[in-house]
């Protein structure tokens, strides 16, 4: 990539998106092209067609998605599937029908089997079930990167996919219904904290920046219904604050930092080609790239370390009545360690780096 060609950055307002802009930024490009949604829907395929037409952007990341974490995926499935589904094959199609010299299109680990043999490598896709609890979305990101793939292969593009594994990081979606794990956990703990002290000023100034269900904060009694709704309460026997993470806290999982991610992607975009991942006359399929650490922790030792870095002083509480999802899903990222590229910054510091990120926004 040149510094003045135009690069298209679908979805900059969210965690992924916005890591790329920053990066791309960074690194002086600075011909970067984004859209609010209000601006372009991508699901409506008339109006991306459009857009490219007038634009012709010479480079494309799609980090445009509807994501959430496993009750948000299990909860609105068709959303999931279709708006994903619609997002990619707009773009892609767009992409290839004005000649985008390179597209990178993010996906997501969960496109991988519930029971793939650990670490996962990219030739683990399609080998067995997917977890169901989340399976529109992964079949939505499983076709994203056989788009990539078959117009590759019929056409001679160079769009590349790559599956990043869970991200957290500045401007992290912090909403208790539909957020991630981490991000999640890190809101109800630091309002754990605040419940413990009896900060209800905290407490609601957190809701009026970031309304649950609709309460603002201005009701002390509104917000802490809702938040025991959301598993955020007080034990009325022992008047401890308690938080509750659904399942058991066995499952492992694997977390990187936003912006390494996005510094991943921006090096993909620049040093490797999708001819660079064919191995051989053969080797067409399971052309992706895993982007990850390689190291995984279970969901109790998270949420202690969230416990740690908030200063929660009360306990957590497993409800093993809820779903635990995959229980193990660690990526092998070996294939972009071998093209130059490592990860940094470990989940310890991120998570204090992140705490101070949330406090101050």
């Amino acid at each position: 990539m040149e510094k003045h060609e135009k690069i298209y950055v679908a979805g900059h307002r969210g965690l992924v998106g916005s890591a790329i802009v920053k990066t791309l930024g960074s690194q002086g490009f600075s011909n970067i092209l984004v859209r609010s949604h209000s601006e372009l829907d991508l699901t409506d395929q008339r109006a991306v067609a459009a857009f490219f037409a007038a634009e012709r952007p010479d480079y494309v990341f799609l980090a445009a998605a509807r994501v959430g974490g496993i009750m948000a995926n299990n909860t609105y499935r068709a959303d999931f599937i279709y708006d994903n589904l619609m997002i990619e094959a707009n773009v892609i199609h767009s992409a290839w029908e004005h000649n985008t010299k390179k597209l990178l299109f993010l996906g997501s680990t969960c496109i991988y089997p519930r029971d793939a043999s650990q670490p996962i490598a990219e030739d683990a896709l399609l080998t067995s079930p997917l977890e169901y609890t989340n399976e529109p979305y992964a079949v939505a990101k499983i076709a994203g990167i056989k788009l990539c793939e078959s117009f590759n292969i019929q056409y001679g593009t160079n769009f590349i996919a790559v599956m990043p594994t869970n991200l957290y990081g500045p401007g992290d979606n912090f909403d208790l219904e539909r957020s991630h794990v981490l991000p999640a956990l890190l809101r109800k703990l630091y309002l754990g904290t605040c419940m413990a002290r009896q900060d209800w000023k905290a407490v609601q100034t957190d809701f009026k920046k970031r309304p649950v269900e609709g309460a603002d904060g201005k009701d002390i009694h509104v917000a802490l219904g809702k938040l025991e709704k959301y598993g955020v309460r007080t034990n009325g026997c022992s008047g401890e604050v308690e938080v509750e993470v659904w399942g058991t806290g066995t499952p492992l999982r694997e977390f990187l930092w936003s912006e390494e991610m996005a510094d991943a992607c921006v090096y993909v975009m620049q040093h490797v080609d999708w001819a660079d991942l064919v191995r051989g006359k053969t080797g067409l399929r399971n052309c992706h790239l895993n982007i990850g650490t390689g190291s995984e922790v279970s969901i109790r030792r998270l949420a202690e370390t969230i416990a740690a870095a908030t200063g929660f002083p009360g306990k957590i509480v497993f409800n093993a009545k809820k779903p635990d999802g995959t229980m193990r899903k660690l990526t092998d990222p070996s294939r972009l360690h071998n093209l130059g590229w490592h990860h940094k910054i470990e989940l310890s510091k991120g998570i204090d780096i992140l705490y101070r990120w949330y406090l101050e926004n």
